[in-house]
């Protein structure tokens, strides 16, 4: 079991939610990530840039069908995968269900 840690860039309701996903799916294309979360392009990537910086996730551009172009595939690293987890660790002790 992770270690309780309250993480402040994972907090963020947006990081969290993408955190969330990806951590029950494994692996999702951007544009799912986008649509699932009702936001633009750019509030998606700009909150998948700040996990990416951070080592949470990888972002794998592969080539595509739609048009030509790339498509972006995000999943959790190790690293992300841990602090997730130890977030949630953390927010459970805050809400009294550790």
């Amino acid at each position: 079991m992770s270690e309780p840690q309250f993480n402040e860039v994972i907090h963020a309701p947006m990081r969290l939610r993408i955190c969330g996903m990806l951590h029950s799916a494994g692996e999702i294309e951007f544009a799912a990530i986008r649509d699932m979360l009702g936001v633009s392009d750019a509030v998606c990537s700009k909150h998948l840039k700040v996990l990416a910086e951070n080592g949470y996730v990888t972002l794998d551009k592969r080539p595509g069908n739609r048009n030509g172009h790339d498509i972006t595939w995000v999943s959790l690293t190790d690293e992300g995968t841990e602090a997730f987890a130890s977030h949630i660790a953390a927010l459970q002790l805050i809400a009294g269900m550790a």
